[in-house]
């Protein structure tokens, strides 16, 4: 092998790495992939994966215990990235073209380059729109009155407006989260001074529920429990601290508004009608397919992938109880996925995210952090904390009987 061609092929690698590490894609699945297109390429090599840097060793087989064959290391560090679920079927694709030989190695490093150069599927006013769509369906999903859900429907307005802005700024990128929950609980807080029946806290909650890291907790122990204790430690490490994060801006917005407008009188709880709530279901699987990027072509697979999620918890928790009923909805989600993956050839991950979103506690798991710092509760519902640990937890066992029960395609 020649040194210009061992070269384009590590390059490859190294920015295949890259890319699937800014798309979220689970260490252990990372490194089973990367492996598998080294060998493809007729190059060995060790990879590990961690939250925040990459390391790549490559080097030439060779039998000949005389011939020195040509190797490199590479220390790469990253950061994660925003779900992107369009770019990683469009990566998924082009790695299956790469391995089956259709498309070179120098050609794919091209077209990897156009990937990551095309961010988003859907013009800038219908994300806003899925913003601000998913804060009230969200908002609607646990409950609220009309004046929450529309208060929330707004608020979102500015939790876009900040990742709009980072995506331009380092400055606002470092501060997004806390900054977010700061300015939709000050203008949640004005917003009682025309709407006396806003709920602060859910409306607060609604607005930022995007940056709630429910679903980042989920995958952290998902890669805990296959042994990846480093990436799956620092993941849920990471994903505590953006919680936090977003209940102290909460607090602190609270606090500027309780200085400017007043003390907010929170509400006596509503309950909406079954199938209003089913209808905020089908809503925010609709928002999350903008949110998510989703390619067109795989929305309405998304969408089922949401209402079969919330269908299936919702049933099996009047049976098993609201502990262990996202297990079933789990374990049915995981199995849609790695069927979607075999017939569609596209990753498990374009479906399994939408469904799962429906089912991680993570707004319960700010809604403890609220009742266990402050006394108070956002909702009415006993032992709250347990029943967020059981759901994780259900969760976790759930993905992970669904990858035995049918093996998935690929490592995405």
């Amino acid at each position: 092998m020649s040194s210009v061609n061992f070269d384009i092929k590590r390059r490859f690698v190294i920015r295949l790495g890259k890319a699937l590490h800014q798309l979220g894609t689970p260490a252990a699945r990372l490194e089973s992939l990367l492996t598998r297109v080294a060998r493809t390429l007729h190059i060995d090599g060790t990879f590990l994966v961690q939250p925040t840097n990459l390391t790549f060793v490559m080097w030439e087989p060779s039998d000949d215990p005389e011939h020195m064959p040509l190797e490199m290391a590479h220390i790469a560090r990253t950061q994660p990235g925003d779900i992107n679920l369009g770019a990683l079927a469009r990566v998924n694709r082009l790695v299956d073209r790469v391995l089956s030989g259709e498309t070179s190695p120098s050609q794919a490093l091209l077209k990897l380059r156009e990937i990551e150069a095309d961010n988003s599927p859907y013009p800038e006013w219908l994300m806003a729109l899925a913003f601000c769509i998913s804060g009230g369906a969200f908002a609607m999903l646990i409950s609220s009155n009309w004046q929450t859900t529309i208060g929330s429907t707004i608020l979102s307005l500015i939790s876009y407006a900040l990742v709009h802005g980072a995506a331009r700024s380092q400055r606002i990128a470092k501060a997004l989260e806390p900054a977010s929950a700061m300015f939709c609980a000050i203008g949640a807080m004005a917003m009682t001074r025309f709407m006396p029946e806003l709920n602060v806290s859910v409306a607060v909650l609604s607005a930022i529920i995007i940056f709630i890291p429910g679903l980042s907790i989920t995958l952290a122990l998902k890669e805990v429990s296959a042994r990846e204790l480093l990436s799956g430690t620092a993941r849920l490490v990471d994903a505590f601290m953006v919680m936090f994060k977003l209940y102290f801006g909460t607090v602190l917005g609270m606090a500027i508004g309780a200085k400017l407008w007043g003390k907010a009188i929170f509400p006596e709880e509503t309950f909406l009608s079954a199938e209003l709530i089913a209808l905020a279901a089908l809503v925010l699987s609709l928002s999350l397919v903008v949110v998510f990027k989703v390619r067109v072509r795989d929305a309405l697979w998304c969408v089922m992938s949401g209402v079969l999620a919330y269908v299936s918890s919702i049933a099996a928790s009047e049976v098993l109880g609201d502990g262990l009923g996202p297990f079933v909805g789990a374990l049915l989600v995981g199995l849609y996925g790695n069927l979607y993956a075999r017939v569609m050839k596209a990753p498990a991950s374009v479906v399994l995210l939408p469904g799962i979103v429906l089912l991680v506690p993570g707004s319960k798991t700010y809604i403890s952090l609220n009742s266990m710092i402050m006394g108070e509760s956002i909702i009415n519902q006993p032992d709250l904390g347990s029943q967020t640990f059981l759901i994780f937890m259900s969760l976790v066992a759930g993905l992970v009987f669904a990858d035995v029960l049918v093996e998935p395609r690929n490592d995405l």
